[in-house]
């Protein structure tokens, strides 16, 4: 079973390049990010006649999350706990049962944070306290996880072109990536770093200053796992060709397979 994660930055924009995709690679299971649009306004109809149920959270302009799966969905919950007054759309979980049991997947777009010195990075880091509370919570019932999506954090120095370059950056900040860290050591897997330790494995590239031409990546795109989904975990890759695509996201997808299968 193939589980990928891909913040497409406009799904009306991106619905070409993602129909086109998930022809080419047929994932089973898509967490996208950034879809910028309210539910009802998303192109639900076109990727249902790709195979795929459809699961949205969407906010008009900015943020939204959602998830498409080839499987049915038991259960679709929307929003992180912790902050009722919190209306921002960049949460969903999804529950679907496999030959081996439930399988829990949630989609995730962590906040910017920049600048750093306003209320947006206060508010980044509150949002990830909310995800360190949430994790355990989940972790305890002893099932595959897989959180998918753009984290927006550099976790180490071989995650950017040039680390220097980003010191001062909310996403590469000390208490960024301490609690990126945190959230990783309460027994979470980064697939991809499970997979390789080489530099150079970038998911975004900006669309200014020829970022994609100079290939000055970074990996804010993440697959996290839970024990249970870790010795599941296959094989892990970057479907990198996708940034050279006519009008693309300025991130592409990160997949992982796993020996899952549906039931």
């Amino acid at each position: 079973m193939r589980i990928a994660s891909w913040n497409v930055n406009s799904i009306k924009q991106r619905l070409g390049n993602l129909l086109a995709w998930l022809s080419e690679t047929r994932p089973d299971i898509v967490c996208l990010q950034e879809t910028k649009c309210v539910d009802d306004a998303f192109p639900r109809e076109a990727i249902e006649a790709a195979g795929y149920n459809v699961a949205v959270h969407g906010q008009k302009t900015f943020n939204g999350v959602a998830i498409l799966s080839k499987l049915p969905f038991d259960e679709v919950t929307a929003r992180l706990p912790g902050d009722p007054e919190d209306d921002h759309a960049r949460f969903l979980e999804a529950v679907v049962s496999t030959r081996e049991g439930a399988l829990r997947i949630a989609s995730i777009y962590l906040p910017n944070g920049n600048p750093p010195q306003t209320e947006k990075y206060a508010y980044k880091l509150k949002w990830m306290e909310r995800l360190l509370h949430y994790v355990p919570q989940r972790l305890a019932l002893e099932e595959p996880l897989i959180l998918a999506g753009d984290y927006n954090v550099i976790p180490a120095e071989e995650d950017v072109y040039d680390p220097e370059a980003w010191r001062g950056d909310a996403l590469f900040l000390p208490d960024t990536r301490a609690r990126f860290r945190a959230l990783v050591h309460l027994g979470l897997t980064d697939a991809v770093r499970a997979a390789s330790d080489a530099p150079g494995l970038y998911t975004f590239w900006d669309y200014q200053a020829g970022a994609w031409q100079r290939n000055n990546g970074l990996r804010i795109d993440h697959l996290l796992l839970s024990p249970q989904a870790a010795d599941r975990l296959k094989a892990v890759g970057i479907d990198k060709f996708m940034r050279g695509r006519e009008r693309p996201s300025d991130h592409v997808p990160v997949w992982a397979d796993f020996a899952f299968k549906p039931r």
